[in-house]
């Protein structure tokens, strides 16, 4: 298994706010974490700083002792997700500055042929297999749900004035209830796991094509894209083949 990521700071943002964790390709375990940071000064930073840490040390230390079966890897992820918020929770009430900090949050564990995802806020997963390019992940955001109920068309969504509104986010309150869910992973399958400084540039279509055309070199290729339509945002790609 291999990965290729890259974040970046973008065009108009002061600091990167976004973070990321990518297994080396000898661990044990497969472990995958994007997350974008928000809040004030360095808040968002130290959020998803914290949010990535967490989640990766309560996986790591508890994935031996967790029996491999589906139902129990998926209760792993969780409850490092629900650890990971109240660690980032926690932090923002120490100081003023910090208060309202928190972060989007995407984990891939890969495992016996399956990807285990764990999931809050609006960065995203995606899977290529063959000709077929696939969100997995639902937004938690204002402008899902009014595309969901059917109120805006998916065009109206790109360049909705509220995109960057989340109804679930991690770390802004005590409790948080991720999504989770298992998905295939088969030989040629590809991951892409990004923040929305990519998605929010980059249609669907045009992220195909490049990771398509060469997966290798998408991640770069996809933040320079990013960064040529405007960098509005921290942006961040991580491949996984």
């Amino acid at each position: 298994m291999k990965a290729f990521a890259r974040s970046d700071i973008g065009r108009v943002r002061e600091m990167n706010q976004d973070n990321y964790y990518i297994s080396d390709q000898n661990d044990e375990v497969n472990l995958f974490i994007v997350a974008d940071g928000m809040g004030g000064y360095k808040g968002g930073e130290i959020a998803s700083k914290l949010a990535v840490e967490s989640t990766k040390n309560f996986i790591l230390n508890n994935f031996e002792e967790t029996k491999k079966d589906k139902e129990r890897i998926l209760e792993l992820i969780k409850n490092a997700i629900e650890y990971a918020n109240m660690v980032v929770y926690e932090k923002s009430k120490e100081d003023e500055e910090y208060t309202g900090m928190g972060t989007t949050l995407d984990v891939c564990l890969i495992y016996a042929g399956r990807i285990y995802i764990g999931h809050v806020g609006d960065s995203r997963v995606y899977r290529l297999r063959k000709d077929f390019f696939r969100r997995l992940t639902t937004d938690h955001s204002y402008v899902e749900q009014l595309l969901k109920e059917g109120n805006i068309t998916k065009d109206e969504a790109y360049n909705h004035p509220k995109k960057n509104m989340l109804t679930k986010a991690l770390g802004c309150t005590a409790f948080v209830e991720p999504d989770v869910m298992v998905k295939g992973f088969i030989k040629d399958d590809i991951l892409l796991m990004c923040s929305d400084g990519l998605t929010n540039m980059v249609k669907e279509e045009k992220i195909y094509q490049i990771i398509k055309e060469n997966p290798e070199a998408a991640a770069d290729v996809l933040i320079d894209k990013a960064n040529e339509f405007g960098g509005l945002d921290n942006i961040t790609a991580v491949i996984i083949l």
